[in-house]
């Protein structure tokens, strides 16, 4: 019996240890973070960091633990009245966490994330109320994507839950959106008519900002084009003039030799009638087959040579 002591004592001194360690010492895990309370009432900061801490049994203290996880918390779809007195279905959600459990636990005995929740619904509600209502129709639903504020709304929104419930419950909102945005089927014909006349006037502008643009490309053609013809025209005029001041000079020396004239009517009527390969049967004395006559020809040439000696004497 007396080899079985040390064996005994050793199990008691474990079971002693094991016992303690339940009275004594809580873990904290990665998700968590604890709180010790000393006869009801909390006696440190919040306990964040995973690992084993010391505490005194109950009833003197106990740990309360919360999931320190961001909670995800959904609005159900409701009528909200926007400033020019339209109504929208509109859902929201959000995502908390328990930011101070110091503050969170007297405000919910139980450590009830339930009874949170349901709070935190109603104060998102009165927000969304709120904030809705200083913002009119257009700005939610609308064809014309800049007038949407959408992100704007629910900025503030979410501004206004933050600050009626971190210092209250301890709670903090990390963010929030709308889900679902609609319209009652009440009033749906009044919006699609309402969206169709911003979708028309939208047209409206477009086209009239085109037909303007038109009419500026239309105006600018029609004046390119003007000056280009008178510019032509006088490109033409002044071809003509430098033209008729050309045969001028020609006709005078015509005027004064007439049998010039008429040599070179001859040569080039007999110019175009001689081809290639051309047989002629005909009387020498026919025009302008006439020239054919040695001494009409010497007469021809010499009026060609008297013609342009006075044209370079001129």
């Amino acid at each position: 019996m007396k080899n079985n002591k040390p064996i005994t004592i050793a199990i008691g001194l474990v079971l002693l240890l094991l016992f303690g360690s339940v009275l004594f010492v809580f873990q904290v895990r990665n998700t968590e973070v604890a709180i010790k309370t000393t006869f009801g009432k909390p006696s440190s900061d919040a306990i964040s960091s995973p690992g084993a801490y010391f505490r005194w049994p109950w009833p003197i203290q106990k740990i309360y633990r919360f999931d320190k996880r961001i909670q995800n918390l959904e609005d159900r779809l409701e009528e909200t009245t926007t400033r020019d007195s339209f109504n929208l279905l509109i859902e929201v959600f959000a995502g908390w966490r328990i930011d101070k459990p110091e503050i969170f636990l007297p405000k919910f005995p139980d450590a009830s994330i339930a009874e949170a929740e349901r709070q935190l619904r109603d104060q998102v509600r009165s927000a969304k109320r709120t904030i809705i209502g200083q913002y009119e129709f257009g700005d939610l639903i609308s064809t014309d994507e800049t007038r949407l504020k959408l992100q704007e709304i629910e900025q503030r929104i979410l501004a206004m839950v933050r600050e009626g419930t971190e210092e209250k419950y301890g709670i903090k909102f990390e963010f929030l959106g709308i889900r679902r945005l609609g319209v009652p089927e009440s009033i749906s014909e009044k919006v699609i008519s309402r969206m169709e006349s911003e979708r028309q006037r939208l047209i409206d502008q477009i086209e009239g900002e085109g037909e303007e643009e038109a009419q500026k490309i239309r105006s600018e053609a029609d004046k390119q084009t003007g000056i280009l013809l008178a510019q032509a025209e006088a490109e033409r005029r002044r071809l003509l003039g430098e033209g008729e001041a050309e045969a001028a000079q020609y006709y005078e020396v015509f005027e004064s030799n007439p049998e010039l004239a008429r040599s070179l009517l001859k040569l080039e009527a007999f110019k175009q009638a001689l081809g290639e390969q051309t047989t002629l049967i005909l009387d020498p004395a026919t025009p302008p087959f006439d020239m054919l006559d040695p001494e009409k020809a010497e007469a021809t040439r010499k009026a060609i040579v008297e013609a342009q000696e006075a044209g370079a004497d001129k």
